[in-house]
């Protein structure tokens, strides 16, 4: 029996032929700067092995996942890897349907709900078990229809069942909204000027010369053939009912009609049948949902709304009006889960025994339990109706941890990549809790973390290094934090020797003395606080996850940069004159093509295309920019249409993707491969490292430039063809800042970044420190919402928001320098800084 994972000569990307142990049913942490090889020993080598040798097992013909450059792994166990990229897009995908909490409570709303006689208006208990039902019965979603009578008129009821209660079919779904809870409505002011006549630019759709004047040619022969005249040159909002009425809903719409009873349409488009500006960006949504016209989109023209039909409910008002407990189940979609927790555990002490006999194991075993789950990784601010596609990284990777307590596996090889993102130091406690209940269950948990109390906490701890890309690939340092900090190669181990060295800033900041100001926020859990903001310092928004952070700063603050002075959650925003430009980088995903990557991204690529055909080689061969391109046809490989792979489908596994057998990876005709620049072919040049392409650009300015930015902001160890879909949110966060910096102002900028560190070795967040000082220095205002305490730490002013998440949240507990809030008894941020600050 083997008491560790051995990995013997592992060769993958950087690797430099590394032979490993990971002790078996320990806590490992697998640390290193960014781009050291962590991913790759972990994920490309470790990982693949496993799903390779499965596939094996399952008689599956294995020769689609490449074996990884390794010479053996002895020992290895079952895998199951649990990684930072939310796969989940569907707008209706929400906490409470990804782990099932929600079709619980539609199972308790079902069987005992309470709910008004639409006749009589008196409350309906839930039906007893030998409750007389017509129609047959059947389990609690059969779908032949059944009646309960009411006891207080006799009137019949339609039996309620779990479907009732879901937005995702039409039982239960609002009719106005299809169960999504918003609605789309015009954009007035996008789409009319009324300042403006339709030859100036009154209706914006008309966005050229020629399309307008074809138009102003229907409106005026329609205006012919109903016997008034249509002036294109009176501004749009001096127009009278008749003409206003024909120019937005068009000649066969009721609301021009009106104005001529008797009149027939014209027969034809020439003859005026004007089809009305607004009633054609209806009918072009509907009908694709993007509501194009001339290259414009309908995110110009369209803006989302609450359903005013369930007011963002999702639910038909007879599913709204039932009650559990005295509460609805939106209500309770909208509570954070501990106080889902607490309702449950009153609703059980409440009950009927005969509902209690039908609810005993969801009430007692499968709520609470998965309930407590996620409120020991730290996530018990979210919501039930929190939509999956707005969770972070962390966020997404902690609920799916959560979810795997649950499954009493043992000995299975947990891989995890950066848990702690997102998470405050106060919470990091409860998920370390989390991952050791993992091992003890008898498990190898490996986590790829930076987190110093994770790495503390750990049983074994493995240090890659020294650097990123072809200077990393080692392991230079083994066992606990102290023989890292004896190791002498370990950056980590380096680290945490000058941590404790580390001596305050003297001195910080004063700023401009000008402040942008957010009056009376109290938007979602915020507690109509006023907060200002010092221009021209370093400013981070501290607090525990869910406290009201990113509203404060994204939601409202960030209006400053649409120009909007009262945005709704907030009484005004003030200090916007001081400020010149805006940059707004948060998390959200930067791409989700898969032929976009780096160099795409960045536009390295159009500069490389063109230094390419530039060569003497591709003249001679007649080939132009467009050859070297992997996105058109021309030069590219066909088979896999230039990516360099082509995806396998896996049946009742996730597809993979694999090597292209046409062009072995390289993405290219062979005729494009001949041409090279400094011995080097444009595919060996997307797959060189960032960092490693320095050297070979440095003498092309615009190409040196991002280049430098790129290692600047820590992403010197990304290869340029990486797909931009395989970026963590902190890497996309850093790869938009970038491009950004690239086109940086000179005026006073305000930026605005979503915790920059995710992701990053502390090593590295000090370059990115540094960086950010810069950008202030000169003469511009930074704003970091963020967990990272080195970073915060270094900030010239400190707002701390809480002091808990959701509704505990939402109060400005301290503001000030560090040691300011260090000195905050009721700020967790600042109990945290007062150990750093020494």
């Amino acid at each position: 029996m083997h008491d560790a994972i051995r990995i013997k000569g592992a060769r993958e990307n950087n690797l430099k032929n590394i032979t490993v142990e990971i002790p078996k049913n320990k806590l490992v942490v697998l640390t290193g700067p960014s781009g050291s090889g962590k991913s790759t020993l972990a994920m490309d080598t470790l990982q693949r092995e496993c799903q390779r040798q499965y596939m094996e097992s399952m008689g599956m013909v294995a020769d689609a996942v490449g074996k990884p450059k390794v010479e053996a792994i002895i020992g290895l166990s079952p895998s199951i890897s649990v990684g930072q990229h939310v796969t989940n897009r569907n707008p209706r995908s929400t906490v409470g349907t990804v782990t099932d909490i929600y079709t619980y409570l539609r199972v308790i709303f079902a069987r005992a709900g309470e709910r008004p006689c639409p006749a009589c208006g008196q409350t309906v208990p839930p039906p007893r078990a030998s409750t007389t039902t017509y129609g047959g019965g059947g389990d609690d979603d059969t779908q032949q229809p059944e009646w309960v009578d009411c006891p207080h008129c006799g009137a019949k009821l339609e039996r309620l069942s779990s479907s009732h209660f879901s937005f995702n079919v039409p039982e239960g779904a609002c009719e106005t909204c299809s169960g999504v809870g918003e609605v789309a409505t015009l954009n007035m002011a996008a789409i009319f000027d009324p300042t403006k006549s339709l030859r100036t630019g009154g209706v914006t759709m008309f966005n050229n010369e020629m399309w307008t004047n074809y138009q102003i040619g229907i409106l005026q022969a329609a205006g012919k053939h109903y016997g008034f005249t249509f002036d294109p040159d009176l501004p749009v909002g001096e127009y009278a009912d008749v003409q206003r009425d024909l120019l937005y809903y068009g000649a066969e719409s009721e609301e021009f009609s009106r104005h001529f009873p008797g009149v027939k349409p014209p027969k034809s488009v020439a003859a005026g049948r004007f089809e009305g500006v607004i009633t054609g960006l209806w009918r072009r949504y509907k009908e694709s949902g993007t509501g194009s016209e001339g290259g414009m989109t309908s995110a110009e023209f369209f803006q989302q709304a609450t359903c005013p039909a369930c007011q963002g409910a999702k639910l038909k008002q007879s599913s709204l009006a039932v009650r559990v407990g005295g509460v609805g189940i939106s209500e309770i979609a909208d509570w954070p889960l501990g106080a889902v927790a607490a309702w449950a555990e009153r609703v059980r002490s409440e009950l009927s025994a005969e509902s209690l006999e039908m609810l005993e194991t969801i009430l007692a075993i499968e709520v609470p339990t998965r309930l407590r789950r996620i409120l020991d990784v730290g996530l018990g601010y979210l919501s039930l109706s929190r939509q999956s596609i707005t969770l972070s990284g962390g966020e997404a990777q902690r609920l799916r941890l959560a979810s795997l307590l649950g499954s009493g596996l043992t000995g299975v090889l947990y891989i995890l990549d950066e848990p702690t993102a997102g998470l405050h130091a106060r919470d990091t406690a409860g998920l370390i809790a989390v991952l050791k209940q993992l091992r003890d269950l008898g498990n190898t948990v490996l986590v790829i973390e930076h987190d110093v109390e994770m790495m503390r906490a750990a049983d074994h701890v493995i240090d890659m290094g020294p650097g990123a890309g072809s200077v990393g690939g080692r392991v230079v340092g083994e066992g606990s934090l102290a023989d890292l900090m004896a190791a002498p190669e370990s950056v980590t181990g380096a680290h945490l020797r000058a941590e404790q060295r580390y001596k305050p800033k003297p001195t910080r900041r004063q700023g401009t003395g000008q402040f942008l100001t957010v009056r009376g926020a109290h938007a979602r859990n915020l507690k109509n606080v006023t907060v200002s903001f010092p221009l021209g310092c370093l400013i981070s928004v501290t607090g525990v996850s869910g406290s009201g952070k990113s509203t404060l700063v994204f939601d409202l603050l960030g209006q400053g940069a649409k120009g909007n002075l009262q945005p709704e959650g907030c009484d005004g925003l003030s200090g916007l004159e001081h400020v010149h430009n805006w940059v707004t980088v948060d998390q959200s995903p930067i791409g989700r093509m898969q032929r976009s990557n780096v160099a795409t991204y960045t536009e390295i690529f159009t500069a490389l295309r063109n230094l390419y055909a530039s060569l003497a080689e591709a003249k001679r061969l007649k080939l132009t920019a467009k050859h070297f391109s992997f996105n058109t046809p021309g030069g590219r490989c066909e088979h896999c249409q230039g990516l360099g792979v082509v995806t396998v489908g896996m049946m009742f596994m996730a597809d993979i993707e694999v090597r292209c057998p046409a062009c072995k990876g390289r993405r290219f005709q062979e005729e494009v491969l001949r041409v090279t620049y400094e011995g080097r072919t444009i595919t060996d040049v997307l797959d060189m490292t960032v960092q490693e392409s320095l050297a070979l650009f440095e003498g092309n300015p615009k190409m040196a430039e991002m280049i430098r930015l790129l290692c600047e902001v820590g992403l010197g160890y990304l290869h340029w063809g990486q797909s931009v879909r395989t970026l963590s949110g902190g890497e996309g966060q850093r790869l938009r800042l970038a491009a950004e910096l690239a086109n940086r102002s000179k005026k006073h900028t305000v930026y605005l970044l979503d915790e920059p560190t995710t992701g990053l070795h502390p090593a590295d967040v000090r370059q990115l420190t540094v960086l950010l000082e810069k950008l202030v220095d000169a003469g511009n205002t930074v704003i970091v919402v963020e967990h990272n305490l080195e970073l915060i730490r270094e900030s010239d002013w400190i707002i701390d928001i809480g002091p808990k998440g959701g509704a505990k949240g939402g109060q400005v507990i301290a503001q000030g320098t560090p040691p300011a809030v260090a000195r905050v008894a009721e700020s967790y941020t600042g109990q945290y800084l007062q150990d750093m600050l020494g």
